[in-house]
């Protein structure tokens, strides 16, 4: 691991064999076949939505077959698919419903029947590629799953170069790509990967064009093992807004030449990866792979009881030094996320100060004896460009200085303002996101971004004002613990919300115990420190300034203390994890 400051691709060494390129890859799975006890072979590559198809295709076309089946031939008809998915994907030009439709759901029965009896009837090697591969195969001799990182697919997207499950749709725009993957394609892959996990017998890096890598079963599970027994970091990714600054490009060394970085994704399991070192070769998985297949060790047993497989806190950060402010907005509340778009928990969220500028704010509730109708027919009036909506006539605007933390539980309209660094710590439904006012600019596409009065206007909490925003929302800072050189802060987040966080100041080790749950943390002061096991579990790891890192459940009680150049000097770290009423 490197000590260069904020690591951008933090990597975990495991023992392990790997095949890199094409050429290894290809005779290694040759020789498998041929090292069977018959002269019959079913090799199935089942692929997640977003590979290039047109690459792993010709790959696997140069195994010697038999018979070469593509899934894409037993599809239903692009029109049988939009709608049967129409539901889930709906008109709204951002939001869908959960799908619960599977592979099988996508697939024409009388195709598939067609294609089994051919295969059965084929001598030889037989090889069947694509999205449901290991639905028509289901009894493969050998199943490679070819991942792919959400990241990664989004970046596709946006250069126009996959499509989604069963339409021929890489001319649409990002927008409907996205939501049509988020609502239906991921769920649909998602749900096959972790039905099929224990059959797959190699899995396949296919992040980068060209240069794909393959483990084996044995080497995929010690990477699992690997990562829930000690600190970790996923790979952060970073994208450009209309609202965007230039603090990470400047700290974390970013690309100069590009326009603003207004997000980093820091710690969002779903979309992230995780890198893993095996002979001098780095392997890229999606890190909510660790989420499916160790959730009890990652997440801790209350926790997964609670959640299932899914990943319940979020880390990321909201650039807008030298940017803008972001859209004014409002996130709903559990039930009416529930019952429009079939989420079980709503995005809870609050914004820790990380750095700020002189004059920075943020905005948090509403102005005291305001008028909704008369708030909501101006932001109508707004939206339709015939007036500027007059947000400081509505909304509190706070002054933020550094480490201040704003508690914002769903239904409470906010944003931040310019000039500030935000580590927004939530919960993790982070698309949910009703934005009421975008102070009349356009994205970065030249369009005007979607807004969302009609949905927010329905889960806006009309009380939530000055007054409440003071006592409950602001920077509510609770003295809990502390000794010689360290001290305890429960730093909120509100009642309301299920996320707890504390954060630490300390110039000497200081002792922590998961206590059975997850813990995610940044270090929001000082330049490094070293986590360590009491009882050796773990190698120590180190951590950087403004460093997300994750402790798994099972890792219990650790350490952290300030390292090399931070010895003697104050640091701090705020730390989330989820709060159960006893």
């Amino acid at each position: 691991m490197s000590n260069n400051f904020y690591e951008k691709y933090p990597y975990i060494s495991v023992p392990g064999e790997i095949w890199n390129g094409w050429n290894s890859i290809l005779k290694k799975i040759t020789s498998e076949i041929t090292s069977g006890k018959n002269n019959r072979c079913v090799v199935a590559i089942e692929c997640y939505q977003g590979v290039h198809h047109s690459e792993l295709e010709k790959a696997f076309k140069e195994i010697p077959h038999n018979l070469f089946v593509n899934t894409a031939e037993i599809f239903k008809s692009e029109e049988e698919i939009r709608k049967l998915t129409y539901p889930d994907v709906t008109d709204d030009a951002i939001f869908g419903y959960i799908t619960r439709l599977t592979m099988s759901d996508l697939i024409s029965t009388e195709k598939l029947n067609d294609k089994r009896q051919q295969i059965e009837r084929s001598q030889g090697t037989v090889v069947v590629y694509g999205p449901g591969a290991s639905v028509v195969a289901p009894e493969a001799g050998v199943l490679i799953y070819a991942d792919m990182a959400r990241w990664e697919i989004q970046l596709r997207m946006k250069q126009h170069l996959v499509t989604n499950l069963g339409i021929n749709n890489s001319g649409e725009s990002f927008s409907e790509q996205y939501k049509r993957g988020f609502f239906v394609d991921w769920k649909i892959c998602d749900r096959l990967k972790k039905n099929i996990q224990a059959k797959v017998d190699y899995w396949l890096d296919t992040n980068k064009t060209g240069e794909p890598k393959m483990m084996h079963r044995d080497t995929f599970f010690k990477c699992m093992d690997a990562a829930v027994s000690q600190p970790i970091r996923v790979v952060p990714f970073f994208d450009p807004g209309p609202w965007g600054g230039h603090w990470m490009q400047e700290k974390f060394g970013l690309d100069e030449k590009a326009p603003n970085f207004a997000w980093c994704f820091d710690c969002v399991p779903e979309e992230n990866s995780l890198l893993f070192r095996i002979s001098d070769t780095i392997f890229e998985m999606p890190s909510v792979n660790l989420v499916f297949f160790r959730s009890r060790k990652l997440l801790g047993e209350p926790v997964e009881a609670r959640f299932g497989k899914e990943f319940p806190i979020r880390f990321d950060f909201l650039d807008t030094m030298q940017g803008g402010n972001l859209s004014l907005q409002v996130h709903p509340n559990t039930q009416y996320i529930r019952d429009k778009f079939g989420m079980t928990y709503t995005q809870d969220e609050s914004y820790y100060m990380l750095d700020v500028a002189p004059g920075a704010k943020v905005y948090l509730g509403l102005k005291k004896n305001i008028n909704p109708s008369e708030m909501i027919d101006d932001l109508k009036e707004a939206q339709k460009g015939g007036k500027i909506f007059d947000a400081d006539k509505y909304v509190n605007a706070f002054p933020a200085q550094k480490h201040d933390h704003f508690l914002i539980p769903a239904g409470t309209i906010h944003c931040s303002g310019k000039d500030s660094l935000v580590l927004e710590i939530s919960a993790t439904p982070y698309i949910f996101t009703f934005k009421l006012w975008d102070w009349a600019r356009l994205g970065l596409d030249g369009k005007p971004r979607p807004i969302n009065i009609d949905h927010g206007m329905n889960v806006i909490e009309w009380e939530r004002d000055t007054d409440y925003a003071k006592k409950y929302l602001v920077d509510r800072v609770e003295p809990i613990s502390g000794g010689e050189g360290w001290r305890e802060e429960r730093t909120g987040l509100h009642e309301n919300e299920f996320i707890e966080t504390r954060r630490h100041w300390f110039t000497v080790p200081v002792t922590h115990e998961t206590g059975n749950g997850v813990n995610v943390l940044n270090l929001v002061e000082g330049d490094e420190v070293i986590i360590e096991s009491p009882d050796n579990r773990f190698a120590p790891y180190i951590v950087h300034y403004a460093e997300t890192f994750i402790i798994p459940a099972s890792v219990g009680k650790y350490t952290i203390r300030p390292y090399e150049k931070s010895e003697g000097k104050q640091c701090a770290t705020i730390k989330a994890y989820v709060r159960f009423k006893s």
